[in-house]
């Protein structure tokens, strides 16, 4: 979801690559966007294990 939203906002400005710090890579937040979305998930997991564990016993 990260990845498509960043290609969404740079092909409506016409932009290849948004940065040149990885040659190639199209920049820092191609790197980190996919955190963006799997962050979050990963936590809600964490919690719904947590709060099963709590009412299993």
């Amino acid at each position: 979801m990260g990845d498509l939203g960043e290609s969404a906002l740079k092909r409506g400005f016409g932009v290849k690559n948004s940065g040149s710090i990885i040659p190639g890579h199209g920049g820092v937040m191609d790197r980190v966007d996919g955190l963006l979305v799997a962050a979050p998930v990963f936590a809600l997991a964490l919690q719904i294990e947590s709060w099963l564990m709590r009412v299993n016993g």
